[in-house]
């Protein structure tokens, strides 16, 4: 019983301090905002949706996953990304040399800011994120459920080298 309190006492005291929580973020206790303007989109092949929905992934996560509240600005963190690339390129190609297979890669660029310990900064990293589709379908019918993906897979990967710094 004895070994039971301890062990139990000893995650109160990592949780209460902010340190660690279960959701596997480490976010100081006296951080309590967190800003997360319009992703921009810099790319040169055009997805009009896709800034919109990757702002609203970023955000959903953020909401779901930490005790931070989202501010318009001058939050204690803030999260400002711009996609920078949106390519198709073949990656497999038939006997006859004609693409088989053909892949989306979408490409991000953040800056996360920590005002209160700017020793956890992020500055100027880029993330990519691909799904590859039969090259006989056009990017116009499978351009949907890829950017799905891909975008679950960029904010994953955002979310662990901002707060869960893995």
């Amino acid at each position: 019983m004895r070994k039971f309190v301890s062990i139990l006492a000893g995650l109160l005291l990592m949780v209460s301090c902010g340190i660690y929580s279960f959701t596997g973020t480490s976010i100081q206790a006296d951080v309590k905002t967190i800003t997360i303007p319009y992703v921009e989109y810099k790319a040169l092949r055009v997805n009009p949706s896709l800034s919109g929905d990757l702002t609203e992934a970023l955000q959903e996560k953020f909401r779901k996953l930490t005790r931070l509240e989202q501010v318009d600005v001058d939050g204690d963190l803030e999260l400002v990304c711009e996609v920078t690339g949106y390519d198709v390129s073949a990656t497999a190609v038939t006997a006859d040399e004609q693409a088989a297979q053909s892949r989306l890669t979408v490409t991000v660029k953040i800056d996360f800011s920590n005002k209160k310990y700017p020793e956890d900064d992020v500055t100027n990293k880029t993330f990519s994120a691909y799904e590859d589709f039969d090259a006989t379908l056009a990017l116009d019918a499978v351009e949907g459920e890829l950017c799905v993906t891909i975008i679950e897979k960029l904010v994953e990967d955002i979310f662990n080298a901002t707060v869960a710094q893995w």
